[in-house]
């Protein structure tokens, strides 16, 4: 790191200097207000929003900085008053806040292209629909029209204010985009920060980056090529994007600070099979490495061809303690993308989205956590009828039953969906512009992904059920009912032997993790050929987001001795509650499902001791494992190298801990300023190996 990134990443990260701009929150109500006065309609409004938002912000510029932009305005208003949004609620299904995100734009449409020139095709397609009489498609391309200008002025502001600070290299930059395309690596990183900030000032949060390593490769080339850049400098400039991800995350919507979804995607097979990594994707890791930031995080893409370097250059990053890089397995995703409808040149292009599920740039609207699936839950609902069943298969006829019913709940609780319009992102969707449609409406690919929590719990509980009810006879149904009742008051011994001593998912183990076979083919099979309001298909997968909290706080006592209202695992996990023979076991357990088929993301989260990394010879074990991981058949892992006396530590003495960042899901963040429930399921994940 160069003394340079070294006081830009204190002022930015450590002091926090550069909120002492930032405004106080102004006007947001009152505008939503006029809207509403004015009879706008909710494409006018979204328009309306990212101009009012551009004018209100005070342009920032810095006199060292390469690459600027500053949001000053904290807040960002809602389109619609607290009655009217009440009002579409009665009538819509709402997904999260309503709005347009988890997908990944394709940046490259407007940075390639330049404004003046998407300008001069939109005007060209508003004569063509005029002429056939269709007012909404010449309303959504005037409001792009608009949106274009503003931002045009905007930029010129920032001209401005660069010159006032005597910064040449911003106000070149400005000079020129984004009414035409860049010339330079600088000025493509410039364009993109534009662009980013102003998706987010449209209100469209997680705002993927995608295949950064490709669409920026030819500044990049370009530069190092004639001598503009040296690998050094383009380093610097790298990490001084970088750290632009992380000025104002602090204001963007998520779950708690650090979820984002600022992922970016590096590497990956392309449809020849030819590796896609190139310097780029390194000088990527390696400012990643040397900055330790949260954002942005980094994906790798791997496959069977992809060297033992690769997983140790990943490792290396990993020892950090960032919770990242995160692995994505091409031969298994890939494959799921094709079943499931994707054409080749899309499903060779994949990216992750916010967290880990899988999309494709600039086709997909899909919407891959539209709800979850708690295994767990489904297994309760069953075992309340216990006595019913004679054997063990029936009881797992029923399991299959409900889980089938429960698909069918979900999908059916998806009707009449509603999103506010995006007119900025759609400019970088495709076929938007073309066919005059707001990406709100749909894309090429419009598919729903239910994620499948709570697996290992269930996979547990149903084993125990089969030993100690069906085979031993060491408990009857009746008294095993009752002790779920009582979540387990009086049967405390019992408890123990279930919690610490009954075999579970992760050993490796085969009569266990069979049961975890079966209930991913089910769920698989329960959403096969089920199609959602937009013509996409419902994908399932083995993720859980923040559904491992929600689904298990209130759901009774489990037969894996669980108790009321704990956690279940994060992701594709082993239970809180298991003992692993190691981190091999955990790997052949979680690998022996079909994950092509339950492939709409969910990673084997796994936490190793801090101490697993400390020379080059760990370093390699620890790849050789991840590489392991992909060889059997994974479709996505994530590492957290952590410390758990250190984290102890840091709940009490917060002040001395502020950077240690962790993996929570499927984003990583500050320890300390996540709530105790995050905190302490990371702790009790350090005790899963013994």
């Amino acid at each position: 790191m160069t003394e340079y990134i070294s006081r830009l990443r204190n002022y930015f990260i450590a002091e926090q200097k550069h909120h002492q701009f930032r405004q106080p929150e102004i006007g947001c109500r009152e505008m939503v207000k006029i809207w509403k006065e004015q009879g706008l309609s909710d494409l006018q409004r979204a328009t309306k929003r990212l101009i009012w938002m551009l004018d209100q912000e005070q342009p920032v510029v810095l006199p060292e900085e390469k690459i600027a932009l500053l949001r000053t305005v904290s807040v960002i208003p809602e389109i619609f008053t607290e009655e009217e949004f009440e009002a579409i609620q009665q009538e819509h299904y709402i997904h999260e806040q309503g709005k347009v995100c988890n997908v990944n734009p394709l940046y490259s449409q407007l940075i390639d292209v330049g404004f003046d020139r998407k300008k001069e095709q939109i005007l060209v397609l508003i004569e063509e629909y005029q002429s056939g009489q269709n007012r909404e498609a010449v309303e959504f391309l005037t409001c792009c029209i608009q949106l274009l200008e503003a931002i045009e002025e905007f930029a010129e502001r920032y001209r401005k204010e660069a010159q006032r600070a005597g910064n040449q290299t911003v106000a070149e930059a400005f000079a020129r985009i984004p009414r035409q395309p860049p010339k330079t690596f600088a000025q493509a990183l410039q364009f993109f920060r534009l662009i980013h900030y102003c998706l987010w000032a449209s209100f469209n949060y997680h705002n993927t980056v995608g295949r950064f390593d490709q669409y920026m490769f030819t500044y990049y080339d370009k530069d190092i090529k004639n001598g503009t850049l040296t690998k050094d400098s383009a380093l610097e400039l790298l990490e001084e994007f970088f750290i632009s991800f992380n000025k104002d995350s602090d204001l963007y919507t998520g779950m708690q600070q650090g979820d984002n979804g600022q992922s970016m995607v590096l590497g990956g097979m392309d449809k020849n099979g030819n590796e896609t990594y190139n310097d780029l994707s390194e000088l990527c890791m390696q400012a990643s490495l040397e900055l330790k930031l949260i954002d942005p995080k980094i994906n790798l893409r791997v496959h069977k061809k992809t060297p033992l370097s690769s997983y140790e250059r990943g490792t290396h990053l990993t020892k950090q303690g960032l919770g990242f890089p995160q692995y994505a397995n091409d031969d298994i995703v890939i494959e799921a993308l094709k079943r499931w409808g994707y054409s080749d040149d899309d499903a060779y292009d994949y990216v992750v989205a916010a967290c880990w599920e899988f999309i494709v740039p600039g086709a997909g609207m899909d919407l891959p956590n539209i709800n979850g699936l708690s295994f767990p839950m489904v297994v309760s609902e069953t075992i309340e009828r216990l006595e019913e069943f004679n054997t063990f298969e029936e009881c797992m006829e029923a399991v299959k039953e409900n889980i089938f019913k429960e698909s069918e709940r979900l999908c059916a609780s998806v009707h009449n969906l509603y999103m506010e319009p995006a007119p900025f992102l759609s400019l970088m969707m495709l076929d938007c512009t073309q066919k005059g449609k707001d990406i709100s409406l749909g894309g090429r690919y419009n598919n729903f992904g239910l994620h499948g929590s709570g697996l290992s719990t269930a996979v547990d509980s149903l084993a125990m059920i089969r030993k100690y009810v069906y085979d031993d006879d060491a408990v009857s149904k009746e008294e095993l009912l009752r002790m779920l009742k009582n979540n387990f008051s009086g049967y405390e011994e019992f408890c123990a032997k279930l919690r610490f001593s009954a075999d579970k998912m992760g050993n490796d183990k085969d009569e266990v993790d069979e049961i975890a076979v079966r209930l991913l083919d089910w769920f698989a099979d329960s959403l096969d050929g089920k199609q959602n309001e937009r013509g996409g298909i419902f994908r399932p997968g083995t993720g859980s987001a923040m559904y491992y909290v929600w689904q298990s706080k209130h759901l009774m006592a489990t037969p894996d001795g669980r108790k009321y209202g704990e956690e279940f695992a994060c992701n594709y996990s082993p239970s809180l509650l298991a003992r692993c023979n190691g981190p091999f076991s955990i790997m052949k357990s979680f690998t022996k499902p079909d994950l092509v088929r339950v492939c709409n993301g969910g990673p084997l989260t796994i936490e190793l001791h801090d101490t697993l990394f400390r020379n080059d010879d760990s370093i390699r074990k620890v790849a050789m494992f991840v590489k392991t991981f992909f060889d059997l058949g994974g479709h996505q892992m994530q590492i957290n190298a952590v410390n758990r006396e250190k984290m102890l530590d840091a709940k009490k003495h917060p002040e001395k801990y502020r950077n240690l960042i962790v993996r929570v899901w499927g984003w990583s963040g500050y320890f300390v300023e996540l709530d105790d429930v995050y905190q302490d399921q990371i702790i009790k994940r350090m005790e899963l190996l013994i």
